[in-house]
Protein backbone atom coordinates (compact mmCIF):
# COMPACT_ATOMS: atom_id res chain seq x y z
CA UNK A 1 0.00 0.00 0.00
CA UNK A 2 1.40 3.15 -0.93
CA UNK A 3 1.44 5.64 1.33
CA UNK A 4 3.69 7.35 3.81
CA UNK A 5 3.46 7.42 7.59
CA UNK A 6 5.34 10.36 9.98
CA UNK A 7 6.40 9.36 13.19
CA UNK A 8 6.52 11.57 16.09
CA UNK A 9 9.62 11.54 18.49
CA UNK A 10 8.95 7.98 20.75
CA UNK A 11 9.02 8.25 24.46
CA UNK A 12 8.77 6.52 27.67
CA UNK A 13 5.69 6.62 29.73
CA UNK A 14 6.19 5.81 33.02
CA UNK A 15 3.14 4.99 35.64
CA UNK A 16 1.35 8.20 36.63
CA UNK A 17 2.04 7.69 40.31
CA UNK A 18 4.74 6.43 42.51
CA UNK A 19 4.87 2.39 42.39
CA UNK A 20 6.34 -0.23 44.13
CA UNK A 21 10.14 -0.99 43.53
CA UNK A 22 10.44 -4.88 43.83
CA UNK A 23 11.51 -7.47 41.86
CA UNK A 24 8.67 -9.87 41.29
CA UNK A 25 8.82 -13.80 40.35
CA UNK A 26 7.45 -15.10 37.24
CA UNK A 27 5.03 -18.51 37.12
CA UNK A 28 6.85 -21.33 35.84
CA UNK A 29 4.50 -21.03 32.68
CA UNK A 30 5.97 -17.41 32.20
CA UNK A 31 9.21 -18.69 32.42
CA UNK A 32 8.90 -21.20 29.23
CA UNK A 33 11.80 -20.30 26.79
CA UNK A 34 9.10 -20.39 24.13
CA UNK A 35 7.56 -16.97 25.22
CA UNK A 36 10.99 -15.50 25.31
CA UNK A 37 9.29 -13.49 22.41
CA UNK A 38 6.73 -10.85 21.17
CA UNK A 39 3.42 -10.46 20.22
CA UNK A 40 2.49 -8.05 17.16
CA UNK A 41 -0.79 -6.98 16.09
CA UNK A 42 -2.47 -3.84 14.47
CA UNK A 43 -5.97 -2.80 15.80
CA UNK A 44 -7.61 -0.67 13.41
CA UNK A 45 -10.03 1.54 14.60
CA UNK A 46 -12.61 4.04 12.25
CA UNK A 47 -12.90 7.03 14.04
CA UNK A 48 -10.85 8.73 17.23
CA UNK A 49 -10.16 11.97 16.91
CA UNK A 50 -7.32 13.27 19.45
CA UNK A 51 -7.28 9.23 21.15
CA UNK A 52 -3.60 9.20 21.05
CA UNK A 53 -3.34 11.81 23.76
CA UNK A 54 -6.24 10.10 25.33
CA UNK A 55 -4.73 6.66 25.13
CA UNK A 56 -1.33 8.47 26.01
CA UNK A 57 -2.79 9.97 29.38
CA UNK A 58 -5.01 6.90 30.01
CA UNK A 59 -1.51 4.07 29.47
CA UNK A 60 0.23 6.39 32.26
CA UNK A 61 -2.68 5.66 34.65
CA UNK A 62 -3.45 2.29 33.77
CA UNK A 63 0.28 1.17 34.81
CA UNK A 64 -0.22 2.25 38.44
CA UNK A 65 -1.98 -1.20 38.82
CA UNK A 66 0.07 -2.73 36.06
CA UNK A 67 2.88 -1.76 37.55
CA UNK A 68 5.11 -4.89 36.49
CA UNK A 69 4.48 -4.04 32.88
CA UNK A 70 6.46 -0.58 33.26
CA UNK A 71 9.56 -2.58 34.72
CA UNK A 72 12.27 -4.35 32.62
CA UNK A 73 13.14 -8.32 32.44
CA UNK A 74 16.16 -9.69 34.57
CA UNK A 75 17.28 -12.88 35.37
CA UNK A 76 17.52 -14.31 38.91
CA UNK A 77 21.02 -15.61 40.53
CA UNK A 78 19.60 -18.98 39.48
CA UNK A 79 19.02 -17.84 35.81
CA UNK A 80 15.25 -17.83 36.39
CA UNK A 81 12.99 -15.18 34.58
CA UNK A 82 11.85 -12.08 36.82
CA UNK A 83 10.35 -8.41 36.73
CA UNK A 84 12.82 -5.62 38.44
CA UNK A 85 9.48 -3.38 38.72
CA UNK A 86 11.69 -0.30 38.19
CA UNK A 87 8.51 2.08 36.99
CA UNK A 88 10.37 2.83 33.72
CA UNK A 89 7.53 2.78 31.48
CA UNK A 90 6.35 1.72 28.22
CA UNK A 91 7.18 3.05 24.63
CA UNK A 92 4.91 4.81 22.80
CA UNK A 93 4.79 6.81 19.85
CA UNK A 94 2.21 9.28 17.82
CA UNK A 95 2.07 8.99 14.04
CA UNK A 96 -0.16 10.45 10.81
CA UNK A 97 -0.66 8.81 7.57
CA UNK A 98 -1.24 10.91 4.87
CA UNK A 99 -4.40 9.49 3.74
CA UNK A 100 -7.93 8.24 4.86
CA UNK A 101 -8.17 5.12 5.87
CA UNK A 102 -11.07 4.01 3.33
CA UNK A 103 -8.48 4.72 0.95
CA UNK A 104 -6.40 1.37 1.94
CA UNK A 105 -10.00 0.09 3.04
CA UNK A 106 -9.30 -0.31 6.61
CA UNK A 107 -6.29 -2.47 5.86
CA UNK A 108 -8.92 -5.36 4.99
CA UNK A 109 -6.47 -7.05 2.18
CA UNK A 110 -4.31 -8.27 5.53
CA UNK A 111 -1.28 -9.39 3.10
CA UNK A 112 -0.46 -6.08 1.69
CA UNK A 113 -0.29 -4.14 5.14
CA UNK A 114 2.97 -2.23 5.66
CA UNK A 115 3.44 -3.58 9.28
CA UNK A 116 6.60 -1.80 9.26
CA UNK A 117 4.88 1.85 8.76
CA UNK A 118 2.15 0.65 11.91
CA UNK A 119 4.37 -1.13 14.23
CA UNK A 120 6.31 0.95 17.12
CA UNK A 121 10.08 1.11 16.26
CA UNK A 122 12.24 0.51 19.15
CA UNK A 123 15.32 3.44 19.30
CA UNK A 124 17.03 2.29 22.52
CA UNK A 125 17.00 -1.25 21.75
CA UNK A 126 20.68 -0.92 21.37
CA UNK A 127 21.01 1.04 24.70
CA UNK A 128 20.08 -2.29 26.51
CA UNK A 129 16.68 -0.54 27.35
CA UNK A 130 13.92 -2.80 26.14
CA UNK A 131 10.02 -2.05 27.59
CA UNK A 132 7.45 -4.71 28.13
CA UNK A 133 5.01 -2.77 25.97
CA UNK A 134 5.46 -0.91 23.07
CA UNK A 135 2.42 0.81 21.40
CA UNK A 136 2.25 3.40 18.67
CA UNK A 137 -1.15 5.52 17.56
CA UNK A 138 -1.07 6.22 14.14
CA UNK A 139 -3.58 8.75 12.81
CA UNK A 140 -5.23 9.07 9.63
CA UNK A 141 -6.94 12.16 7.58
CA UNK A 142 -10.32 10.96 8.38
CA UNK A 143 -10.05 10.78 12.17
CA UNK A 144 -9.55 6.53 12.25
CA UNK A 145 -6.41 5.58 13.58
CA UNK A 146 -4.69 2.26 13.92
CA UNK A 147 -2.81 0.85 17.27
CA UNK A 148 0.36 -0.58 16.89
CA UNK A 149 1.04 -2.96 19.69
CA UNK A 150 3.81 -5.03 20.70
CA UNK A 151 4.23 -6.87 23.98
CA UNK A 152 5.84 -9.08 25.62
CA UNK A 153 4.94 -13.17 26.13
CA UNK A 154 6.41 -13.64 29.33
CA UNK A 155 4.27 -11.68 30.88
CA UNK A 156 0.50 -11.71 29.79
CA UNK A 157 -0.96 -14.55 27.35
CA UNK A 158 -3.27 -13.07 25.27
CA UNK A 159 -6.57 -12.75 27.55
CA UNK A 160 -3.67 -11.02 29.86
CA UNK A 161 -2.46 -8.62 27.12
CA UNK A 162 -6.63 -7.84 26.23
CA UNK A 163 -7.41 -7.35 30.11
CA UNK A 164 -4.73 -4.44 30.36
CA UNK A 165 -5.58 -3.02 26.95
CA UNK A 166 -9.17 -2.89 28.53
CA UNK A 167 -8.26 -1.36 31.28
CA UNK A 168 -6.27 1.96 29.26
CA UNK A 169 -9.88 1.81 27.27
CA UNK A 170 -12.06 2.05 30.74
CA UNK A 171 -9.69 5.12 31.71
CA UNK A 172 -9.86 6.41 28.62
CA UNK A 173 -13.45 7.19 28.40
CA UNK A 174 -13.00 8.89 31.93
CA UNK A 175 -14.15 5.69 34.03
CA UNK A 176 -12.60 6.71 37.83
CA UNK A 177 -12.36 2.92 38.32
CA UNK A 178 -11.10 -0.28 36.76
CA UNK A 179 -13.84 -2.90 36.25
CA UNK A 180 -11.28 -5.28 37.20
CA UNK A 181 -8.27 -4.98 39.10
CA UNK A 182 -5.35 -6.70 38.37
CA UNK A 183 -3.77 -9.55 40.61
CA UNK A 184 -0.20 -10.91 40.17
CA UNK A 185 -0.88 -13.83 41.25
CA UNK A 186 2.55 -15.76 39.79
CA UNK A 187 2.70 -18.83 42.12
CA UNK A 188 -0.23 -20.84 41.19
CA UNK A 189 2.02 -23.40 40.31
CA UNK A 190 4.67 -25.32 42.25
CA UNK A 191 8.26 -25.49 40.72
CA UNK A 192 8.77 -28.12 38.39
CA UNK A 193 11.59 -30.78 38.84
CA UNK A 194 14.29 -30.67 36.79
CA UNK A 195 14.19 -33.06 33.53
CA UNK A 196 16.25 -36.19 34.03
CA UNK A 197 20.17 -35.61 32.73
CA UNK A 198 20.28 -36.98 28.80
CA UNK A 199 21.79 -40.59 29.04
CA UNK A 200 25.81 -41.25 28.63
CA UNK A 201 27.09 -41.71 25.36
CA UNK A 202 27.98 -45.07 24.24
CA UNK A 203 31.86 -45.57 24.38
CA UNK A 204 33.54 -45.51 21.06
CA UNK A 205 36.69 -45.54 19.33
CA UNK A 206 38.53 -42.55 18.94
CA UNK A 207 37.92 -42.03 14.93
CA UNK A 208 34.43 -43.03 15.11
CA UNK A 209 31.80 -40.21 13.93
CA UNK A 210 28.61 -42.02 14.53
CA UNK A 211 28.59 -41.64 18.68
CA UNK A 212 28.91 -38.14 18.27
CA UNK A 213 26.19 -35.63 19.81
CA UNK A 214 24.12 -34.18 16.94
CA UNK A 215 24.49 -30.52 16.16
CA UNK A 216 21.60 -28.62 15.99
CA UNK A 217 18.67 -29.41 13.14
CA UNK A 218 19.20 -27.39 10.29
CA UNK A 219 17.32 -24.68 9.10
CA UNK A 220 14.28 -25.24 6.98
CA UNK A 221 14.84 -23.54 3.56
CA UNK A 222 11.10 -22.60 2.93
CA UNK A 223 9.43 -19.49 3.42
CA UNK A 224 5.45 -19.68 4.34
CA UNK A 225 2.85 -17.80 2.22
CA UNK A 226 0.21 -15.79 3.62
CA UNK A 227 -3.43 -16.81 2.85
CA UNK A 228 -7.00 -15.70 4.50
CA UNK A 229 -10.38 -17.85 4.55
CA UNK A 230 -13.21 -15.38 5.21
CA UNK A 231 -15.85 -17.67 6.72
CA UNK A 232 -19.53 -15.95 7.21
CA UNK A 233 -21.11 -16.63 10.30
CA UNK A 234 -23.76 -18.78 8.11
CA UNK A 235 -21.46 -20.38 6.94
CA UNK A 236 -20.14 -21.62 10.02
CA UNK A 237 -23.71 -22.56 11.22
CA UNK A 238 -24.01 -24.64 8.33
CA UNK A 239 -20.71 -26.36 9.06
CA UNK A 240 -21.64 -27.51 12.97
CA UNK A 241 -24.99 -28.32 11.94
CA UNK A 242 -23.94 -30.92 9.41
CA UNK A 243 -21.71 -32.06 12.09
CA UNK A 244 -24.60 -32.25 14.53
CA UNK A 245 -26.59 -33.87 12.07
CA UNK A 246 -23.72 -36.80 10.87
CA UNK A 247 -23.17 -37.56 14.88
CA UNK A 248 -25.87 -36.60 17.29
CA UNK A 249 -23.53 -34.26 18.64
CA UNK A 250 -22.34 -30.36 19.21
CA UNK A 251 -19.20 -28.86 18.26
CA UNK A 252 -17.85 -25.45 18.41
CA UNK A 253 -16.47 -22.86 15.66
CA UNK A 254 -12.99 -22.95 16.35
CA UNK A 255 -13.46 -27.42 16.96
CA UNK A 256 -14.66 -27.04 13.11
CA UNK A 257 -12.61 -24.40 11.78
CA UNK A 258 -9.38 -26.66 13.36
CA UNK A 259 -10.35 -29.93 11.40
CA UNK A 260 -10.90 -28.07 8.21
CA UNK A 261 -7.55 -26.29 7.77
CA UNK A 262 -5.75 -29.41 9.30
CA UNK A 263 -7.22 -31.66 7.23
CA UNK A 264 -7.33 -29.59 3.99
CA UNK A 265 -3.65 -28.36 4.51
CA UNK A 266 -2.95 -31.88 4.68
CA UNK A 267 -4.10 -32.99 1.25
CA UNK A 268 -2.90 -29.92 -0.54
CA UNK A 269 0.83 -30.52 1.24
CA UNK A 270 0.57 -34.16 -0.66
CA UNK A 271 2.70 -36.27 1.63
CA UNK A 272 3.60 -39.96 1.52
CA UNK A 273 0.84 -42.04 2.51
CA UNK A 274 2.68 -43.16 6.57
CA UNK A 275 3.54 -39.48 7.48
CA UNK A 276 2.78 -38.48 10.89
CA UNK A 277 1.06 -34.97 10.91
CA UNK A 278 0.36 -33.01 14.45
CA UNK A 279 -2.05 -30.30 15.17
CA UNK A 280 -1.38 -28.13 17.71
CA UNK A 281 -3.30 -25.38 20.12
CA UNK A 282 -2.95 -23.79 23.07
CA UNK A 283 -5.66 -23.89 26.15
CA UNK A 284 -6.87 -21.92 28.53
CA UNK A 285 -5.97 -23.60 31.97
CA UNK A 286 -7.63 -21.32 34.27
CA UNK A 287 -10.51 -23.42 35.30
CA UNK A 288 -8.24 -26.65 35.70
CA UNK A 289 -5.81 -25.66 38.09
CA UNK A 290 -6.63 -26.78 42.22
CA UNK A 291 -7.59 -23.39 43.52
CA UNK A 292 -9.31 -21.26 40.99
CA UNK A 293 -7.13 -18.33 39.52
CA UNK A 294 -8.60 -14.81 41.08
CA UNK A 295 -10.59 -12.49 38.41
CA UNK A 296 -8.08 -10.02 37.61
CA UNK A 297 -4.97 -12.19 36.87
CA UNK A 298 -2.78 -11.18 33.81
CA UNK A 299 -0.20 -13.76 32.97
CA UNK A 300 0.25 -16.91 30.89
CA UNK A 301 -1.99 -19.95 31.50
CA UNK A 302 -2.03 -22.09 29.04
CA UNK A 303 -1.42 -25.66 28.06
CA UNK A 304 -0.62 -27.07 24.33
CA UNK A 305 -3.03 -29.56 23.21
CA UNK A 306 -1.59 -32.14 20.64
CA UNK A 307 -3.42 -34.45 18.14
CA UNK A 308 -1.62 -36.65 15.83
CA UNK A 309 -2.65 -38.36 12.98
CA UNK A 310 -1.16 -40.21 9.62
CA UNK A 311 -1.37 -38.15 6.57
CA UNK A 312 -3.46 -41.18 4.77
CA UNK A 313 -5.50 -41.21 8.01
CA UNK A 314 -6.51 -37.77 7.97
CA UNK A 315 -6.85 -37.63 4.19
CA UNK A 316 -10.08 -40.14 3.99
CA UNK A 317 -11.40 -38.75 7.18
CA UNK A 318 -14.05 -36.29 7.40
CA UNK A 319 -14.53 -33.33 8.73
CA UNK A 320 -17.09 -34.87 11.12
CA UNK A 321 -14.19 -37.35 12.43
CA UNK A 322 -11.61 -34.97 12.02
CA UNK A 323 -13.40 -32.55 14.76
CA UNK A 324 -13.93 -35.46 17.13
CA UNK A 325 -10.13 -35.97 17.24
CA UNK A 326 -9.79 -32.44 18.18
CA UNK A 327 -12.47 -33.03 20.72
CA UNK A 328 -11.20 -36.52 21.88
CA UNK A 329 -7.66 -34.34 22.45
CA UNK A 330 -9.24 -31.57 24.44
CA UNK A 331 -11.03 -33.72 26.79
CA UNK A 332 -7.99 -35.09 27.70
CA UNK A 333 -6.68 -32.12 28.43
CA UNK A 334 -7.11 -32.10 32.39
CA UNK A 335 -4.92 -35.06 32.49
CA UNK A 336 -2.41 -33.87 30.51
CA UNK A 337 -2.07 -30.68 32.18
CA UNK A 338 -2.32 -32.25 35.85
CA UNK A 339 0.33 -35.04 34.74
CA UNK A 340 2.64 -31.81 33.50
CA UNK A 341 2.07 -29.50 36.86
CA UNK A 342 3.13 -33.07 38.72
CA UNK A 343 6.47 -33.49 36.91
CA UNK A 344 5.26 -36.60 35.04
CA UNK A 345 5.80 -36.14 32.10
CA UNK A 346 9.20 -34.59 32.05
CA UNK A 347 9.84 -37.47 33.92
CA UNK A 348 8.69 -39.56 31.14
CA UNK A 349 11.18 -37.56 28.86
CA UNK A 350 7.94 -35.46 27.52
CA UNK A 351 7.86 -31.32 26.78
CA UNK A 352 4.82 -30.93 25.56
CA UNK A 353 6.20 -27.01 24.72
CA UNK A 354 9.05 -27.98 22.50
CA UNK A 355 7.09 -30.09 19.43
CA UNK A 356 8.68 -30.78 16.37
CA UNK A 357 9.36 -27.27 14.59
CA UNK A 358 8.59 -28.53 11.42
CA UNK A 359 6.68 -28.53 8.16
CA UNK A 360 3.91 -31.63 9.29
CA UNK A 361 3.46 -29.40 12.34
CA UNK A 362 0.46 -26.88 12.22
CA UNK A 363 -0.15 -24.21 14.97
CA UNK A 364 -3.89 -23.35 15.37
CA UNK A 365 -4.72 -19.98 17.59
CA UNK A 366 -7.84 -18.72 18.48
CA UNK A 367 -8.13 -14.66 18.53
CA UNK A 368 -11.82 -13.91 17.86
CA UNK A 369 -12.45 -14.19 22.08
CA UNK A 370 -9.33 -13.16 23.80
CA UNK A 371 -10.83 -9.88 24.25
CA UNK A 372 -9.35 -7.61 21.81
CA UNK A 373 -12.49 -7.06 19.34
CA UNK A 374 -14.08 -5.17 22.53
CA UNK A 375 -11.82 -2.66 23.83
CA UNK A 376 -13.07 0.88 23.36
CA UNK A 377 -11.03 3.67 23.78
CA UNK A 378 -13.94 6.24 23.53
CA UNK A 379 -15.10 5.86 20.22
CA UNK A 380 -16.16 2.26 20.13
CA UNK A 381 -14.36 -0.80 19.53
CA UNK A 382 -11.82 -1.18 16.45
CA UNK A 383 -13.26 -2.46 12.89
CA UNK A 384 -10.69 -5.35 13.31
CA UNK A 385 -7.38 -6.95 14.55
CA UNK A 386 -4.41 -8.01 12.44
CA UNK A 387 -1.74 -10.06 14.16
CA UNK A 388 1.60 -10.30 12.48
CA UNK A 389 3.39 -13.26 11.11
CA UNK A 390 5.45 -14.86 14.06
CA UNK A 391 7.78 -17.11 12.19
CA UNK A 392 8.40 -17.97 8.35
CA UNK A 393 8.70 -21.58 8.61
CA UNK A 394 5.98 -22.67 11.89
CA UNK A 395 2.94 -23.28 10.23
CA UNK A 396 0.53 -21.30 11.87
CA UNK A 397 -3.38 -20.45 11.44
CA UNK A 398 -4.76 -17.64 13.46
CA UNK A 399 -8.98 -17.94 13.86
CA UNK A 400 -9.79 -14.79 14.36
CA UNK A 401 -13.15 -12.36 13.43
CA UNK A 402 -14.21 -11.02 10.48
CA UNK A 403 -13.78 -7.13 9.94
CA UNK A 404 -16.88 -5.05 11.40
CA UNK A 405 -20.07 -5.19 10.37
CA UNK A 406 -19.11 -8.48 8.86
CA UNK A 407 -20.05 -11.86 11.05
CA UNK A 408 -18.05 -14.83 10.86
CA UNK A 409 -14.37 -16.04 11.18
CA UNK A 410 -11.51 -15.02 8.96
CA UNK A 411 -9.05 -17.41 9.05
CA UNK A 412 -5.38 -16.13 8.84
CA UNK A 413 -2.78 -18.81 7.67
CA UNK A 414 1.17 -18.65 7.34
CA UNK A 415 0.99 -22.44 7.11
CA UNK A 416 2.17 -23.68 3.28
CA UNK A 417 5.25 -22.54 1.11
CA UNK A 418 5.03 -21.57 -2.52
CA UNK A 419 4.53 -24.90 -4.42
CA UNK A 420 1.57 -25.56 -2.32
CA UNK A 421 -0.19 -22.20 -2.10
CA UNK A 422 -2.53 -22.98 -5.03
CA UNK A 423 -3.20 -26.57 -3.95
CA UNK A 424 -4.31 -25.36 -0.08
CA UNK A 425 -6.04 -22.42 -1.61
CA UNK A 426 -8.39 -24.66 -4.06
CA UNK A 427 -8.75 -26.97 -1.24
CA UNK A 428 -9.84 -24.05 1.26
CA UNK A 429 -12.64 -22.73 -1.67
CA UNK A 430 -14.17 -26.13 -1.51
CA UNK A 431 -15.68 -24.36 1.72
CA UNK A 432 -17.94 -22.43 -0.31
Amino acid sequence: MDFSVTRSSGGLIPPSEPTPSEVLDLSVIDRLPVLRCNARTLHVFRYGPSTALRIRAALSKALVAYYPLAGRLKESNQRELQIECSGEGVWFVEACANCALDTVNYFDNVMSIPFDKLLPQHPLEDEGLDPLVLMQVTRFTCDGYVMGLTFCHSICDGLGAAQFLNAVGELARGLEHLSVVPLWHRDFLPPLPPPPPPPPLREACSNSLTNLPPGPPPMPDYQLEQTNTDIPLDQINRLKQKFQESTGQTCSSFEIVAATLWSRRTKAIILEKDTEVKLIFFANCRQLLPSTLPKGFYGNCFFPVTITASSEELAWSSIADVVKLVQEAKSRLPNEFAKWTKGDLLKEGIDPFAPPLIYTTLFISEWGKLGFNQVDYGHGPPVHVVPMQGSSIIPVGIVGSLPLPKKGIRLMTWCVKKAHQQPFLDEMAKLR
